[in-house]
């Protein structure tokens, strides 16, 4: 049994360096991976982008009413991300990383073409139905990116570790940017919804061909290793640590697009411009910065020979945009707002590092667990932040309210990242006793 592993890894050692770079960026699981991703953020910013635009149409009249019923809607999606990450994550690692991804995208799609035939529900009120498909769809949305930077991890050697999951997730994020010009060209809130559910169900046929991670099958043919346990980050205090800190590494990016971007209509008019700040076009153009920053992420991270530095450079740049943002009293017009957006979406371009490195933090039996759990779990801390920053709104303004969410959530992104150990070029087949 020994003998026949030792053979194997050799056997795929000379496979592997049989292959070009190239060759190996571009294989059918990176490819797949990226298109995935690239559905999932489209559908995932969805409804960030016709927020208004649908809420209107169901019959909400006042900002108050939108903001409000919005921010409910934002955080059942959320919720569902959260629990979602945990189911997806156990079972990624007990049936395998395929699994996964076939069963989360179902979910989505279905969930996202049912989305589209909302103003057609008779059976119930159409704002609750609005909730809970997407609840539904956070459930399904939340598995696609830990699976897929769990497979592409541990099938790519590990100096190509970062490049090869900065472009799945480079990539991906463009499904923000298509997703708001689909809006834009379509004119109607229901057929873009309609084309994201389209769009998954082609993925499934794209997926065939992609095989199970080489890693994970060794695991598997070891039935005393107990595979997938979420609750053994709980179980043992530096295992706990580590997962707190690969959440807190990803807090900062996401106080800036759950609260900064989702919510760029209230800050637009808090600092004063006259013109109507459009939340789809700062989600759109933040996610343009950060399909730059991850594309370049990996190349930092490879360059430095570390991911804790590429991280940190970067989210000490999302940290000055974040203040000229809010204080420096220059962002007058909406064009200024939007580059901002661009400037802090760029600085927050770290999201496939910090998922790759919660991956790579943890054994063969709990990575799908671990990366697509904590990415979702940072997703879920949304429904605090927005509940933190309502609370504030009426005693601080809008704009202290931010800063003070802002401030609290960097604090903890820099001690996690300053504290937690570093893993590039770390050798992935291990296991999690």
């Amino acid at each position: 049994m020994t003998i026949d592993r030792g053979l194997n890894k050799n056997l795929n050692l000379f496979m592997n360096q049989e292959k070009t770079t190239f060759q190996h960026l571009f294989s059918l699981p990176v490819v797949v991976a990226a298109l995935g991703y690239f559905v999932d953020i489209y559908d995932l910013q969805l409804f960030g982008i016709v927020r208004v635009q649908s809420l209107e149409s169901l019959g909400l009249t006042t900002k108050e009413e939108v903001s409000s019923i919005g921010t409910t809607i934002i955080n059942f999606q959320m919720i569902g991300l959260l629990l979602g990450g945990i189911f997806w994550g156990v079972l990624g690692d007990k049936k395998g990383r395929l699994s996964v991804l076939f069963g989360s995208i179902i979910t989505y799609s279905l969930a996202n073409l049912c989305c589209g035939m909302i103003p057609h529900i008779e059976f119930m009120d159409k704002i609750e139905a609005y909730k809970w498909l997407r609840f539904i769809a956070g459930i399904g949305l939340a598995g696609e990116l830990g699976a897929g930077i769990t497979l592409v991890s541990e099938v790519l050697p590990k100096q190509l570790r970062a490049i090869g999951t900065s472009l799945v997730a480079g990539i991906g994020l463009l499904g923000a940017v298509v997703a708001t010009f689909t809006v834009k060209l379509s004119g109607d809130w229901t057929i873009a919804y309609f084309i994201g559910g389209g769009l998954g169900i082609a993925l499934l046929l794209l997926r065939v061909g992609v095989i199970e991670s080489g890693i994970f099958k060794d695991v598997v043919g070891k039935k005393h290793v107990e595979r997938g346990n979420f609750f053994a980050f709980f179980t043992n205090w530096e295992r706990f640590l580590t997962y707190m800190k690969c959440i807190g590494i990803g807090i900062p990016l996401w106080f800036c697009i759950g609260i900064l971007v989702y919510l760029s209509n209230e800050f637009g008019e808090a600092l004063g411009i006259t013109e109507k700040i459009d939340p789809g076009l700062s989600i759109m153009w933040a996610y343009v910065g950060i399909s730059v920053g991850d594309f370049l992420s990996g190349f930092f991270s490879h360059a430095l020979h570390s991911r804790k530095k590429a991280i940190g450079f970067m989210m000490t740049f999302a940290l000055i945009c974040m203040i000229i943002l809010l204080f420096s009293g220059l962002i007058k017009s909406a064009s200024l707002f939007y580059a901002l957006c661009c400037l802090l979406g760029f600085g927050n371009g770290f999201w496939a590092m910090f998922v790759t490195v919660a991956a790579e933090q943890f054994g063969t039996n709990l990575r799908a667990t671990a990366a697509t759990t904590i990415p979702n779990m940072v997703r879920g801390s949304v429904v605090l932040m927005t509940i933190s920053y309502k609370f504030l709104k009426p005693t601080q303004g809008i704009i202290m309210a931010g800063a003070i969410v802002g401030f609290i959530c960097f604090a903890i992104g820099f001690y996690s990242v300053l504290t937690i150990s570093e893993t590039h070029g770390k050798d992935l087949d291990f296991l999690e006793e």
